[in-house]
């Protein structure tokens, strides 16, 4: 556990840094999604947009973790960040000599992807080595809180750059809020650093498959991981795609414009926040089972709503978006916060890859058939029945008993 007084300034400057760059990125991502829709307006072409972005992700993830225990994580970071940087760059290059082409955003998000399979799974792996394992839950509240304060403004801010401004301009403010993040990085002071590479070096003489069949070794050994982890895929399948098919409903079904979609994503956005806050306050205390269950459930119900609604709902789809939101970080925040606590750290960085990974590989599945029935069978019938299934997959989560014993195991604090 981390002993350092100071562990809550490090803590802030590396999640200001990342508040910034996912502020950039998530205006970035509204902005290709509208230059996607605009130019294609299919639901077929976001789905594959999105599956290209998280590929990389499920594909690397097994063998990422093992980079990630290995070498220091707080330089995979700022070469990851970089990496995604230099990535972007390349849209801008040829946004200056004319229209972008879509099979090279395809290119880009996929490169970008390779970057945050490295990224993400190491800024999770820092944060228990910052934050105390008795306050992992709170602080992973609080994190999520950066992040929505982020989402809340990047749709506004999407909107009134998208009519102004080219793609490649706004990929360019990207590009300086990763070097922002690098910066934050750069200057943050974490207690494992000297240790790290002494930890490399012995770690040398470790094949590669051995390290990670050991890993998936640990996930078997914990009890309850593979609930959590069996959870957590069949959700990916349903809750990504919704995600990506909302700038779709808003116009195609609801007959909303680009700020009415804007407006969506800052609601549901907002509703993160609200949510995240409140696990940021009460996160000591939440009955993690039921803080997961109930965030599946809620989400399941906004669904099933929004697929019933008649094509003038738009407010109340709003509405029902401030709900969804508010349940995301009772099961993100709260699901990490579990292995956090429950993986010793010099494994960790493996589990989380691993366990993303194996979650991020069904992703694909929900993509697919979200590409494919959307349009086939209409976006609001397939908004009822991944609603329909969701709320089937709390009720299954809620009858598991090794699902119960992961999730409500007490840490004892340390000393």
């Amino acid at each position: 556990m981390n002993t350092r007084k100071d562990w809550k300034i490090e803590f802030i400057k590396i999640w200001t840094g990342q508040a910034v760059s996912m502020l950039t990125s998530s205006v970035l991502q509204m902005a290709i999604v509208w230059y996607l829709t605009e130019r294609t307006g299919s639901s077929a072409v976001l789905s594959f947009a999105t599956l290209i972005g998280y590929l990389p992700q499920a594909v690397l993830g097994t063998f990422i973790g093992v980079y990630i225990d290995r070498y220091n994580k707080k330089k995979i970071m700022i070469y990851a960040d970089l990496f995604i940087a230099a990535a972007s760059l390349l849209l801008v290059i040829v946004g200056i000599f004319g229209e972008i082409p879509i099979w090279l955003i395809f290119v880009v998000l996929f490169v970008r992807s390779i970057g945050a399979a490295f990224h993400y799974p190491a800024l999770q792996a820092v944060t228990p080595s910052i934050v105390p394992k008795e306050h992992l839950t709170k602080y992973a509240g609080y994190a999520q809180s950066f992040e929505s304060v982020s989402m809340v403004a990047s749709p506004a801010i999407a909107a009134a750059l998208f009519s102004i401004w080219n793609l490649d301009t706004i990929i360019m403010l990207d590009v300086f809020g990763a070097l922002i993040a690098v910066g934050m990085i750069c200057i943050a002071r974490l207690s494992f650093e000297k240790e790290e590479a002494v930890t490399a070096q012995e770690a040398t003489e470790i094949g590669m498959l051995r390290e990670v069949k050991e890993g998936l070794m640990i996930l078997r050994s914990v009890k309850g991981m593979t609930a959590l982890l069996t959870i957590s895929a069949l959700y990916a399948i349903i809750y990504f795609p919704i995600g990506t098919l909302y700038p779709l409903i808003t116009m195609k079904y609801f007959g909303g414009t680009f700020a009415d979609s804007s407006v969506v994503e800052i609601v549901f956005s907002v509703g993160m926040l609200a949510g995240s806050l409140l696990l940021g306050i009460f996160g000591d205390k939440v009955n993690k089972r039921l803080a997961i269950i109930g965030s599946i459930f809620i989400y399941g119900v906004g669904v099933l709503m929004t697929g019933l609604l008649p094509t003038n709902g738009l407010y109340v789809f709003m509405g029902l978006s401030i709900l969804m939101g508010s349940s995301v970080p009772f099961y993100t925040g709260v699901e990490t916060s579990i292995i956090q606590s429950r993986i010793e750290e010099a494994y960790l960085g493996r589990i989380l890859a691993l366990s993303g990974s194996l979650t991020t590989i069904t992703m694909p599945i929900g993509l697919v058939l979200s590409g494919l029935f959307s349009d086939m069978i209409g976006i609001q019938n397939w908004f009822i029945l991944l609603g329909a299934i969701t709320i089937v997959l709390a009720i299954v989560a809620m009858a598991m008993p090794s699902f119960r014993a992961f999730t409500e195991y007490k840490e004892i604090p340390e000393n």
